[in-house]
């Protein structure tokens, strides 16, 4: 059954923004991602071609990949909020997920782009300019990087949005990459170590691309509609047998769409109940499940407990 405009007992309500402000929310959250990394390319673009660093030049172009990542992001977002209609019934979901594999795609290029030039700056060293206008346009980047991690985070938390939780752990990463790039040149101007830019920019472009595996692995999950983790599965099997009419469940099934979850699963009860109380029973297993994920759409099937069914899997 899936009766998800019954009226809910005030105890299994669940506690959540209604879908129309965590959209707001999560729209906001992609706008402010763009302007930021659109205002940090601009800053970091007229430092690099004063400092003539190749490790600015990897955060110049992580700060590109942003603006697309995050362009990606919001139009995905934003096609995700969509509701669900007759060619769609489970929604837009998973239009996060393909964000996400273009992203991959995005950022695995320019990682590869950011290890050739500063392979080709190993071999031919040159000296850092100005490095007191770098030092700035770090110190702006971390501060204006971590502000927007921080809205990120706490919009993640109200929405439960995978794709704006992705993004807020892409700019994390974007943190430790700008105070790496102040350690480069630190040891390249003032040590004169010049191999220490271009040996930071390698590091930093085999962290893009361990970045751009996980958001890629993470997407290809969803899209082939990954069980939830098994604490979570464990979690739905307690709320269920809790109620003390169920004797046994099977078939649990689960998947992740977006911020959207949804939950299969069949409850056996005594054989001689009425229907309607067996609807009762899973009404309120229903909400128990509902009240700990309140985004999921719960189906639940009932089952007469010791009839023999061909099952297409074993919990």
């Amino acid at each position: 059954m899936n009766d998800t405009t019954a009226p809910r007992e005030p105890n299994a309500r669940p506690k959540q923004l209604d879908r129309a402000a965590a959209g707001r929310l999560m729209r906001l959250a992609t706008y402010a991602a763009v302007g930021t990394a659109s205002t940090l390319i601009a800053v970091k673009f007229v430092a690099w071609l004063m400092t003539d660093s190749v490790s600015l030049l990897s955060t110049l172009i992580d700060s590109l990949l942003d603006v697309a990542a995050s362009t990606v992001n919001l139009l995905a977002v934003r096609h995700a909020l969509e509701p669900a209609d007759e060619e769609h019934r489970f929604g837009h979901g998973k239009a996060e997920s393909l964000a996400g594999l273009a992203q991959s795609a995005f950022i695995g290029g320019s990682a590869v782009f950011l290890l050739l030039q500063a392979g080709e700056r190993l071999f031919n060293p040159s000296p850092v300019h100005n490095t007191t206008i770098g030092y700035g346009v770090m110190v702006f980047s971390i501060v204006a990087t971590i502000a927007l991690v921080m809205f990120q985070k706490y919009v993640a938390k109200r929405t439960e949005s995978l794709a704006i939780s992705a993004d807020s752990a892409h700019y994390t990463m974007d943190v430790l990459v700008n105070l790496s790039v102040i350690v480069s040149l630190y040891l390249a101007s003032e040590m004169g170590w010049q191999i220490a830019d271009p040996l930071f920019a390698i590091a930093i472009s085999f962290y893009i691309l361990h970045g751009a595996y996980e958001i890629g692995i993470e997407a290809y999950h969803v899209l082939m509609d990954r069980e939830l983790p098994d604490e979570d599965r464990e979690k739905i099997r307690a709320l269920a047998m809790k109620h003390p009419q169920v004797i046994s469940m099977h078939d649990l099934r689960t998947r992740q769409s977006g911020p959207d979850m949804f939950i299969q699963m069949h409850l056996e009860m005594k054989g001689e109940i009425p229907l309607v109380e067996a609807h009762e029973v899973a009404e309120d297993v229903m909400y128990r499940v509902q009240a700990a994920y309140p985004r999921a759409e719960v189906l639940i099937h009932q089952d007469p407990a010791g009839i023999e069914e061909d099952h297409a899997f074993e919990d």
